[in-house]
Parts: structure tokens; C-alpha cells; sequence
């Protein structure tokens, strides 16, 4: 017997409970009356019931049934509901004299009440397919001056500090790594360290070209300026990821130069390391310990070296900083900035348009929606793919 067959001879579908489900199904996010989404929501169930009689899963059988349990879960209410709403329509075919006109009432409202509830399952069911996965973990945070020069810079540095406040108004660890400052106080490359739930996933949204258009402040003509700053989202590694011996690290102290007060220039604070295996430099004058700065800097050392060993091993990860910040030309862009106009544009799906970009630069609330957005949009786009695989394994074993 063929997939589609099997699926189909549950009683879950049946062609009038199809049609109740297209016209309670939402018109957002997924389409629930897709005959493709509803074959996989049919094998989604059949997979649950094989999991659950297993004696012994494996890990990931364990992991699976964990996540496709809330799924079960709303379309067994769905079942329920809908039963119900059947026995409510061949009691009111019973009420035949106009003696039960008042029991026929009741039994609309009932069944009105019924059909209430499974739009909000429905929604529930988009809610659980689309609702973005976080977990726990951290990331390396770069932000670079793309093209506009000066102008480049002083919006490296503002988009620098807006990550630093969306950071703390997550109530996530920050580190600042590094800070390369130019002369009126802008930012040439920075980078932090940031750790928290959701990390991993929020803070990946942000990975590309952000465009910014205004005037500087150092235009006397009044013109409207365009610049871009690339921002780099990298996984941050732990110790077993990346132990590095000690006997492969040169390390060397000076003293920390640029503004930074009377501790600068008189103290050897400043750190830099060299891995010689593979000639990797980095260094960190951030602190005014150079216990800490030496911590800083294996860390950050850490990351470009696990960044190495992933562009080694794969491909994908190969071309994964380029095709996150491109060559920082301003038809790459993510994101636009536009000053004149007050208002932040986010050019992938999902995202839209903000209103009020000194209150989005402020890192708050408004930021923390767009990435939820797009998470949303990816997550929907993923599950789409995943319904057309599904279909296509459909296919083959029907013709086999």
C-alpha cells in the first residue's frame, strides 16, 4: 500500500472534514487547505502514534516526538470539535415540529461556539508551524565600515552601540572584543561577544549589508549621503570546539594606545597573540587588565580559528561570511536607514518597515520584532520546502 494511501484511510480527513477545515483554515502564514500541507499533516499523525508504541527510541526519535507532539496535539482537538459538531447537526436534524425551534436555537449556538474554537486551533496550528525555535548559546558580533568613508564609519559606530543596548535589553552577556576607532569618533571594525536564549537566532537575522541614507554631519552642501556598514554573525565556540595548545601561541603585551584615559601608555595592558600553526593574529586593548585582555583574546582567537576549521570541512561554510556581508556594496544591502524620511526598511521577507528610526536604534522592542518577523517568514519558508519534499517522496513511492 502507497504513503498517500495510508494517509488518506484515516479518519481524521474525511472529504466533508476537509472542506470544514478550507474554510476555517487562516489565510495567513501556512495554507492549511493546501491538499499538499494536509498529506503532511495526515503523516505528521501516523508518525506520532509509530513513535509513541515504541518501546525503545532513539535519541533522535525522542527529539522528534517531542516536536511534532504540540502539532498532534491541536489537530486531535481539531477531531474532537469537529465531532462534535457533527452530533450537534444530527441532533438538530431530530427537532422536526416547531415545539423544538428553542432546542434547535441552542443547538446553533453550541455549535457556533464549536466552530469559534476551531479557528482558534487553527491559529494555534499556524502559531506552533511557524513559531521561531531558540536556543541557548553565543556568537561573534563584527560590524565593519563599508563604503561612504567617514560617514561609513560614524554608522558603524551607532549600529555598533544599537546591538550593545538590544544586547542588555535582552538581559543577554555582553563583551566587547574590540574597537577600532576613527579620528571624529566613528568605528573602522568592532566586535563583541554576546550570549543569551535566542542568540544564535536573533542575532543571525542581522548578518549582511545595512545601508544608511542621510545627510552627515560633516556636509555643508546639504546633500544626502548613502553608506554602508557590513555586519558578520559567527558562532562562538566553546573549549572542546577549539583547545588551543599552548605551545602553538606567541603572546605579546604593549602598551594600549588611542583614547582611553591615564591608564593609556602607561601600563602593558594591551594583548596580542599570534597562533603559529596557522599564523592567525589578533589582539585586545579594550581592558585595563591584561589578564582579562589576554582572556578576550584566546577567546576571540578561538572563533577565527573554528571559523578556519568549518571553511576547511565544508563548502557552504566556506562561503558563509561572504554571502552574509558580500562586497558591503550598497546593492547588497539588507536593510536601509533612512534618516530623511525616518524610517528603517528591512528588504528580506517579513520584515517591513518601521516608522521612527531614532526609537529603532535604540535597540528595543521595535528591533526585537523585525528579527521575530523574519524568523517567522524563514521558518515558513523552511516548512514550505519541507511540504514540497514530502510531496515529491509521495510521488516516487506512488509510481514504485
Amino acid at each position: 500500500m502507497s504513503l498517500t494511501r495510508i494517509v488518506f484511510s484515516r479518519s481524521l480527513f474525511t472529504a466533508e472534514k476537509l472542506t470544514l477545515f478550507r474554510r476555517c483554515s487562516s489565510q495567513n502564514g501556512v495554507n492549511l487547505s493546501d491538499p499538499a500541507v494536509q498529506v503532511y499533516l495526515k503523516n505528521v499523525m501516523l508518525e506520532h502514534e509509530k513513535l509513541l508504541i515504541k518501546l525503545k527510541r532513539t535519541p533522535e526519535e525522542a527529539r522528534r516526538l517531542f516536536e511534532i507532539k504540540p502539532i498532534v496535539t491541536a489537530l486531535e482537538q481539531r477531531i474532537t470539535l469537529y465531532d462534535n459538531i457533527e452530533n450537534l447537526k444530527e441532533l438538530s436534524k431530530k427537532q422536526s415540529n416547531e415545539k423544538d425551534d428553542e432546542m434547535k436555537e441552542m443547538i446553533k449556538e453550541e455549535a457556533q461556539i464549536y466552530l469559534k474554537r476551531m479557528t482558534e486551533v487553527d491559529n494555534e496550528l499556524q502559531s506552533i508551524l511557524l513559531e521561531p525555535q531558540l536556543s541557548d548559546g553565543g556568537v561573534l558580533l563584527e560590524v565593519t565600515a563599508g563604503a561612504g568613508g567617514q560617514e561609513a564609519m560614524l554608522f558603524a559606530r551607532e549600529l555598533f552601540d544599537m546591538y550593545e543596548l538590544y544586547a542588555r535589553y535582552k538581559n543577554w552577556e555582553v563583551c566587547i572584543v574590540s574597537l577600532e576607532e576613527s579620528d571624529i569618533g566613528g568605528t573602522r571594525k568592532a566586535s563583541m561577544f554576546i550570549d543569551g536564549h535566542g542568540v544564535p537566532e536573533l542575532m543571525k537575522v542581522e548578518a549582511g549589508v545595512h545601508r544608511v541614507q542621510r545627510i552627515p554631519s560633516t556636509e555643508k552642501g546639504g546633500r544626502i549621503h548613502t553608506s554602508t556598514v557590513s555586519v558578520a554573525v559567527l558562532p562562538k565556540p566553546t573549549d572542546v570546539e577549539a583547545n588551543i595548545p599552548e605551545r602553538d601561541l606567541v603572546i605579546e603585551t604593549k602598551r594600549a594606545s588611542g583614547a582611553g584615559g591615564q591608564h593609556v601608555n602607561t601600563t602593558d595592558s594591551a594583548v596580542r597573540i599570534i597562533h603559529t600553526p596557522t599564523g592567525t593574529v589578533v589582539e585586545c586593548q579594550e581592558g585595563r587588565s591584561q589578564i582579562k585582555n589576554k582572556e578576550i583574546a584566546i577567546q576571540k582567537l578561538r572563533t577565527l580559528l573554528l571559523e578556519k576549521q568549518q571553511q576547511e570541512q565544508t563548502s557552504k561554510i566556506n562561503n558563509e561570511r561572504k554571502s552574509q556581508i558580500g562586497s558591503s556594496n550598497r546593492n547588497e544591502k539588507i536593510r536601509t536607514y533612512n534618516y530623511p524620511q525616518d524610517r528603517v526598511t528591512e528588504h528580506r521577507e517579513g520584515g517591513g518597515t518601521v516608522h521612527n528610526l531614532q526609537g529603532f536604534m535604540e535597540g528595543q522592542h521595535q528591533l526585537e520584532q523585525m528579527q521575530e518577523n523574519l524568523l517567522r517568514a524563514q521558518k515558513r519558508q523552511a516548512f514550505l520546502e519541507e511540504i514540497s519534499e514530502f510531496a515529491k517522496q509521495i510521488k516516487s513511492a506512488d509510481n514504485n
